[in-house]
């Protein structure tokens, strides 16, 4: 469950600020599906990325599973996604020198998980996705969809409690 009372995120302009998001009330229970549109520069991705903890400059409470997330250090946050978060990035945010399975393993290996469970819950969504045949390939050997299909197996790898996507999932087959 996902609860934001009250959340601002502004910046400084000159001597002033902007807000990109003011006042922002959500409250998200699980298995709920929630869509977020608006017209560009409406705070959209900003508002994703208070959610995701890639952003800590905000005011407001923020609740993950009724745990406090905004009396939380950097750290902490970090920590606490980590754990629950699965995110995928609008430009998939694939790194070059990892293959598609390196790609994919990249959260598990902040889990602590041992190396074979680890290969086991790559192969699993290589397959799930079917993509293994392209497991050896380098981001820039695949096409845009095929990044993005590697970018989603990559935020699902490790069963995360809540999955945000920034705009990358629209013309995807099921």
């Amino acid at each position: 469950m996902i609860e934001l009372k009250d959340i601002d995120r502004s910046y400084k302009v000159g001597v002033g600020q902007t807000f990109v998001l003011r006042r922002v009330r959500i409250n998200i229970t699980p298995g709920e599906f929630v869509t977020i549109m608006g017209p560009s520069g409406a705070g959209k991705s900003s508002l994703l990325n208070v959610i995701a903890m890639l952003d800590d400059q905000w005011t407001g409470e923020y609740y993950l599973n009724s745990e406090a997330v905004h009396p939380l250090n950097r750290k902490q946050r970090a920590e606490l996604a980590k754990r629950h978060i699965g995110m995928v990035f609008q430009s998939y945010h694939l790194l070059d020198d990892l293959t598609v399975a390196e790609n994919i393993d990249l959260p598990l290996s902040y889990k602590n998980l041992p190396r074979a469970e680890r290969q086991s819950l790559v192969a699993d969504i290589l397959d799930r996705f079917q993509i293994v045949g392209k497991k050896d390939l380098y981001p820039n050997q695949l096409s845009g969809g095929q990044q993005q299909l590697v970018g989603i197996a990559r935020a699902v790898v490790h069963s995360p409690a809540v999955l945000l996507a920034d705009e990358p999932t629209g013309n995807l087959h099921k």
